[in-house]
């Protein structure tokens, strides 16, 4: 296999890697949370996410949940979870991505989701891409049926949706049909650098003045 190493953001790229290598790897690891496999025919990359790759992503998954929350949308987070279908040589392990509605409901539960057994894949995918990855992960995702992908790269904010065989690049997320990508980028920014509990507070209050719940202040 031919190596492609990236240190900055500790990516290293395997060419001409077997389904078997890429599924031995992941075994190895167990448990642990890293590093990450991403697999697209023969191309296996291994992440290990720095602290702010990890932050943004962990801020993005709030900002979903309490968006949803308080829109009074069943979600259901499923964090990195690994996502393959060995029939079309494709995996990843997503920073975040998660489920809506009935969906959210059918997968709420189950100890590992499989999508060669007719598992459904996750409708919104977060991928914090701080540094240049020599593999594209979009078409993975696009194969693999994700709905719908949030992209944060160089601090600016991507929301793309699935058209076709490929994504198009939108300014409204349709998991959240109100959230803009302009939204998206003003609160990741506010939550690296606000006091946890104030951000909460302004996403509440924003989702509120948009017509959704009218509880009081900080439930």
């Amino acid at each position: 296999m031919k190596t492609v190493k990236s240190p900055a953001e500790g990516r290293v790229l395997f060419r001409n890697a077997s389904w078997e290598t890429y599924e031995r790897l992941m075994a190895e690891r167990e448990e642990r949370p890293v590093p990450r496999f991403f697999y697209d025919r023969g191309v296996l990359e291994i992440l290990r996410p720095s602290k702010k790759h990890e932050t943004i992503s962990r801020v993005v998954a709030l900002l979903v949940e309490l968006v949803a929350t308080e829109e009074g949308l069943d979600v259901e987070s499923s964090g990195s979870t690994t996502f393959k279908r060995e029939d079309l040589g494709r995996g990843f392990e997503p920073d975040e991505c998660f489920y809506f509605g009935d969906s959210a409901g059918r997968v709420r539960g189950m100890d590992d989701i499989d999508l060669d057994a007719g598992d459904p894949p996750p409708e919104l995918v977060v991928e914090a891409d701080l540094t240049s990855s020599s593999l594209d992960k979009l078409p993975i995702y696009a194969r693999l049926g994700v709905a719908e992908v949030w992209r944060y790269a160089s601090g600016r904010p991507e929301i793309l949706v699935l058209s076709g065989e490929g994504y198009e690049r939108t300014t409204h997320s349709r998991a959240l049909s109100f959230l803009r990508d302009e939204d998206l980028g003003r609160f990741v920014e506010e939550g690296l650098r606000k006091e946890r509990p104030e951000w909460v507070r302004e996403v509440r209050r924003w989702t509120r003045s948009r017509g959704f719940r009218t509880g009081p202040e900080g439930e």
